[in-house]
């Protein structure tokens, strides 16, 4: 069995990574290909993997196709393959507003299988979320071969199409925001005294410890919020100019022209 990504670029090189080190698949079971021999050659030596001649001659030596390109170039490589994909494999795509049905008309085959993924750049180290829709050609064993793959770099979450462009904002673009969020806060420790990089480490570990406790705890995060926030305090202070400037709202209207970008595409 083998896995093979047409595009070698970060979010591929995460996955492969992630995949190598939890031992889902090995080194010499993985292929790539890329229209830069630039990045094939740093996949090829930085991760050990091997480097097919095309995408065509990809397509036909692998089991598990991984169409890790833009949006934008998913045509014309579906184009290029689709005379070598037999029903037989697995085709994971990984691209914001690549739906079933053009996936399938793309392919002109309906009896493909198809799964649709939505991963974020925290795949890097280990830490990210994807989310997950096949089609209704790939099996419940196959769907499950599929999130195993994607347990290497993180969480799986099985959600109906209907969800996917929301998942690309609330995972897929969110680390962005996050980073935001991560160096204003650095910056105004800056402003009050701390040097630059404690800054950051203070502003990056508290994101990641809080958002640790909304997963371990189970709590709401208004409750553990609220655990925070002692009265005539400090930090209830803080909460309170956030939500006069409007943090929320600010928020969930980046999200909503992020997700209706995505149903654009």
């Amino acid at each position: 069995m083998s896995i093979g990504f047409i595009g070698a670029g970060n979010m591929a090189s995460a996955m492969i990574s992630g995949i190598i080190k939890n031992n889902i698949y090995k080194k010499e079971e993985i292929i790539i290909s890329d229209a830069s021999n630039k990045a094939c050659d740093k996949a090829k030596n930085e991760l050990g993997v091997g480097v097919a001649t095309s995408n065509v001659d990809l397509a036909k030596n692998a089991d598990i196709i991984v169409l890790s390109v833009k949006p934008q170039h998913y045509e014309s490589v579906i184009t290029q393959i689709r005379d070598s994909v037999s029903n037989d494999k697995i085709i994971i795509t990984i691209a914001p507003g690549q739906t079933l049905q053009r996936l399938k008309d793309l392919f002109k085959n309906d009896k493909l299988k198809i799964v649709r993924t939505m991963p974020n750049t925290p795949a890097l180290v280990g830490e990210g979320i994807t989310g997950v829709c096949p089609n209704e050609n790939v099996s419940s064993e196959e769907l499950d071969k599929v999130c195993n793959i994607i347990s290497g770099f993180g969480l799986c979450e099985v959600v109906a199409e209907s969800m996917m462009d929301a998942v690309v904002s609330v995972s897929g673009s969110s680390p962005a925001y996050v980073f935001m969020f991560i160096e204003a806060m650095a910056d105004a420790a800056v402003r009050d005294g701390i040097p630059r990089d404690k800054a950051y480490k203070f502003a990056a570990q508290a994101v990641l410890g809080s958002a640790k406790m909304v997963l371990e705890t189970g709590k709401h995060p208004a409750e553990l919020k609220d655990m925070v926030c002692s009265p005539a305090g400090t930090t209830i202070e803080a909460v309170r100019v956030l939500e006069e400037k409007g943090l929320r709202s600010s928020v969930m209207e980046a999200m909503k022209a992020c997700t209706d970008k995505a149903r654009s595409l």
